[in-house]
């Protein structure tokens, strides 16, 4: 009986460190720097947001975008394959906090929409390939989630391998970011391996 307890209470940790990081982002969002703007006239908007950013934060989220879309995609086939509720759980927190990272991080960009999984599948830790993908979509029940949760595992341990990229940014939004991918990733970690038979 304790370790039924013991499961639910780390993915519903993880659950709440997951929503929280969506609740600590929608904030940040409505929160500029008017200096920002400061002696940029001439320069249009998505030239002023890419002059925000270092070429290492902007690598990050070209290759982060990638990686979290198919983190959305592999949690959009949970909510269809299983019926697992803490599996159900997880992979709905992970779809709604990563969604709205996706968003940040493109306006980093700004119209530079280069970013393609494809083209840095060796730097991105974690990522299945399409056979994968094709694997976890055909499976079911149980065997879905023992090989949904062993891939998210991976796949969030890789995410926090390219955090390593923008660790010692000083743009205050992307060193929030990263500290909150760390922090909201590492407690699903955790809840997943508590999860995994």
């Amino acid at each position: 009986m304790q370790i039924n307890i013991d499961k639910k209470s780390g993915i519903f940790i993880g659950i709440i460190a997951v929503l929280s990081l969506g609740i600590i982002f929608l904030l940040a969002g409505n929160s500029g720097d008017p200096m920002d703007h400061s002696g940029h006239g001439s320069m249009t908007s998505d030239e002023a947001s890419s002059a925000k950013y270092s070429d290492d934060e902007l690598m990050f989220a070209k290759m982060m975008i990638p990686h979290h879309e198919q983190a959305v995609t592999m949690s959009e086939l949970a909510l269809k394959n299983t019926s697992n509720s803490e599996v159900l759980a997880l992979a709905t927190a992970i779809r709604d906090a990563q969604a709205p990272e996706i968003e940040q991080m493109q306006s980093w960009l700004g119209n530079d929409d280069s970013h393609d999984a494809h083209n840095h599948d060796m730097e991105m830790g974690g990522m299945l390939t399409d056979e994968d993908l094709e694997k976890l979509a055909s499976l079911r029940g149980d065997a879905f989630d023992q090989f949904f949760l062993a891939s998210m595992i991976a796949h969030h341990e890789g995410a926090l391998d390219m955090v390593e990229m923008i660790k010692d940014s000083i743009n205050a939004e992307v060193k929030a970011l990263a500290e909150n991918i760390v922090k909201s990733q590492s407690a699903a970690i955790q809840a997943m391996k508590a999860l995994l038979k």
